[in-house]
């Protein structure tokens, strides 16, 4: 992450930026903002063993980083159905399980890299849009209530670098594709694109995703009472970590 972007991190919300014009942004001031988001979008995978977490073995085994995928995908998946929005939907890589609640459309995704996919999710989308992933176990329903009246665009950043969160008043496939992926510069490069097409971005809390043994302890220790917390409460040598 570039110095530029880790200062840019620590300004306070609400504070007043330049985004192509001057604007205070504000993030959850009002629970039903107004221009409400159409579509809230989850990109996961199917948590099979093998297949996802593999930065967390070890110390756990396949089984277990898979378990706690799936609990990090149903807290994830739990915040997006008590978040407003008039559509939610899962653009996943595999098969659903018993973890999907209902009222979610499942679109399969699409082949190529990862901008691709994220791009071919938007390009799906008609009206204000806003993407998650499921690395971020304990994002609430307030953390994906957004207004779009002042922004045109709306960005998570995390821990690693990367995002957790990317919104689209006007979803456009153009402003992800061929931005470097799972890199430590994504995140920055994500939101030079933003910058440099003129949109009003407002800025989301910068969140931990769960990528090794360590990030999911502290993880689970900010959102104890998720599934997540409980799931790796329940593996040996899977306590979270105390917070300080």
């Amino acid at each position: 992450m570039t110095s530029a972007f880790r200062k840019e991190l620590g300004a306070p919300f609400g504070a007043r930026r330049s985004y192509g014009e001057d604007v205070t942004l504000t993030v959850n001031a009002d629970p039903f903002p107004p221009c409400p988001t159409t579509t809230l979008l989850v990109i996961a995978k199917e948590p099979l063993p093998g297949r996802v977490k593999t930065r967390l073995t070890p110390p756990f085994t396949p089984a277990e980083a898979a378990a706690l995928a799936e609990a990090s995908l149903a807290d994830t998946l739990a915040a997006v159905a008590a978040a407003p929005a008039a559509r939610r939907v899962l653009v996943l890589d595999g098969r659903p399980g018993p973890w999907l609640p209902p009222g979610f459309e499942v679109l399969p995704q699409s082949a190529g890299t990862l901008d691709e996919r994220l791009a071919a999710a938007f390009g799906a989308c008609s009206g204000p849009a806003l993407l998650i992933g499921m690395d971020t176990p304990q994002v609430t329903p307030e953390l994906l209530t957004v207004g779009w009246d002042k922004c045109d665009a709306w960005f998570g950043p995390a821990v690693d670098g990367g995002f957790w969160a990317l919104g689209l008043a006007e979803p456009d496939p153009a402003l992800l594709r061929g931005v470097p992926m799972s890199v430590p510069e994504t995140g920055a490069l994500q939101y030079a694109r933003l910058r440099a097409a003129g949109l009003r971005t407002g800025r989301l809390p910068l969140l931990r995703d769960v990528d090794t043994a360590e990030d999911a302890r502290l993880v689970a220790a900010s959102a104890p009472a998720g599934a997540f917390a409980a799931r790796l409460a329940a593996l040996p040598g899977g306590t979270p970590a105390v917070r300080g």
